[in-house]
């Protein structure tokens, strides 16, 4: 049981309250009692807690993630936390609004809105039962923090204009003691309709209030035990790893791994640390897997430099699936090997133009005529690489045709094209790099 003295606990406070003549002191039935030091000393960290559908699919994960936040707070930590709808809410309601004849976009992001409205009444309910003062943001609010722009059903927030509410109307409660709880995945725009972010949008909303906030961390409680090292469905020894970093995240997050949306990574501040923790400890210390460093930009148009691009096609019978020969082929190219392609009967490599090209070139014909599998050798020199990437660029419809088009209506010829997760490779020949790679950005900023 939580006990106050001091304060009068206010079942919906305003942002605009005065608390600073507030004190409070607590026990937990877990038996917490922070003493001064200890609030003094921890007063200032500030954790950002996003609770996933899975972590509050029952009303025993509720009380458990509920329990999570007091034992984390009667520490002295400050606390927001950000809340998914529970279970599958949002699954059944779109279900339900997709059978529904004309339901136009609006009404239906106000619809799946309520599952993260609805998560986030119960939740603050659930902390104030502990006797902990809470605010439960509602997007209906004056004072509702993330703003969006009206691409309904996958609204993107409006940076600046959010970052502003969060300080104006988050912030002060914080400072003051009171947990305010905001259900992720929804928005408003500007004119006050209810939108809704998209997969991955309560991941978003976490990572954007602590940007505005200065979290000390952001952590992210999950049913699973954290970023695994594979897919424990297909990978039945799968280890969780200590920490990763934003670049190799990444690559990860585009081959389908749910723990965490692509989308939402855009938000991440490199200061600020995300803590991928398994919700069933029911503690916000538990160990996990930190995520480390910022993200990769929205759009980077790179062209390989200083040396131009060869690419050297190998061809024989079965020729990728020889693991003797590419070994060997392997031992030769290591130092200056910038993408490979294959198919059944051909790999073609692409090497930095170096002084020691031509030697690589003859040392690989060599193993090539030599294999009994291995048939012959051509080149190709004097082109570009040109490297686009950006986070889900995967996802964006027509990317490759975009580019091809834009090359195309001015006589640029593509030698070749490649796809690797978040980036795309382009080779144009050397003489036109410059004139490509604005191509290219243009193309692609313009869409």
């Amino acid at each position: 049981m939580v006990i106050f003295t001091g304060i009068s606990p206010l079942p919906r406070p305003s942002s605009k309250a005065k608390h600073q003549n507030q004190t409070l002191s607590l026990t937990t039935k877990l038996g917490y009692r922070p003493n001064k030091t200890l609030r003094t000393r921890q007063r200032r960290r500030l954790i950002i807690a996003k609770f996933g559908g899975s972590s509050l699919s029952s009303g025993k994960k509720i009380n458990l993630a509920a329990e999570s936040v007091a034992r984390e707070y009667s520490k002295g930590t400050r606390l927001v936390v950000v809340v998914s709808a529970v279970g599958r809410t949002t699954d059944e309601l779109l279900e339900l609004t997709n059978h529904g004849a004309g339901i136009v976009e609006t009404d239906r992001d106000d619809i799946l809105a309520m599952g993260e409205r609805t998560s986030a009444r119960i939740f603050a309910a659930s902390l104030k039962a502990r006797g902990i003062q809470a605010r439960q943001f509602d997007p209906s609010d004056r004072d509702w923090p993330i703003i969006t722009d009206r691409d309904f059903s996958n609204a993107n927030p409006l940076r600046n204009a959010s970052i502003q509410r969060i300080r104006k109307h988050v912030k002060p409660l914080v400072e003051d003691g009171i947990i305010p709880v905001i259900g992720g995945f929804i928005g408003r725009t500007r004119d006050g309709r209810i939108t809704t972010l998209g997969r991955g949008g309560s991941d978003t909303t976490a990572l954007l209030l602590a940007t505005a906030l200065e979290a000390d961390e952001v952590v992210l409680a999950t049913s699973a035990r954290g970023i695994l090292t594979g897919d424990p469905d297909l990978i039945s020894e799968a280890q969780v790893l200590k920490a990763i970093d934003m670049k190799t995240l990444i690559g990860i997050a585009d081959s389908g791994t749910k723990f965490i949306h692509r989308k939402a990574l855009r938000y991440k501040d490199p200061a600020i640390n995300i803590r991928v923790i398994p919700s069933a400890g029911g503690r916000l210390d538990a160990q996990g897997t930190q995520i480390t460093g910022g993200p990769l930009p929205e759009l980077e148009v790179k062209i390989h430099n200083p040396d131009p691009v060869a690419s050297i096609t190998l061809v024989g019978r079965n020729l990728p699936h020889n693991p003797e020969l590419m070994r060997k082929v392997t031992e030769i190219i290591r130092t200056n090997l910038v993408a490979i392609s294959q198919d059944s009967d051909s790999a073609i490599l692409y090497l930095s133009q170096t002084p020691s090209l031509q030697r690589q070139v003859s040392r690989l014909h060599d193993v090539v005529a030599k294999d009994p599998h291995g048939l012959a050798l051509a080149a190709r020199i004097g082109m570009t690489l040109i490297t686009v990437k950006g986070v889900g660029l995967e996802e964006t419809p027509g990317l490759v045709a975009k580019i091809s088009d834009a090359l195309q209506s001015n006589s640029i010829n593509i030698f070749g094209i490649l796809t690797i997760t978040s980036s795309v490779l382009v080779l144009v020949d050397w003489k036109v790099r410059k004139q490509a790679g604005m191509l290219i950005r243009s193309s692609l900023e313009n869409n």
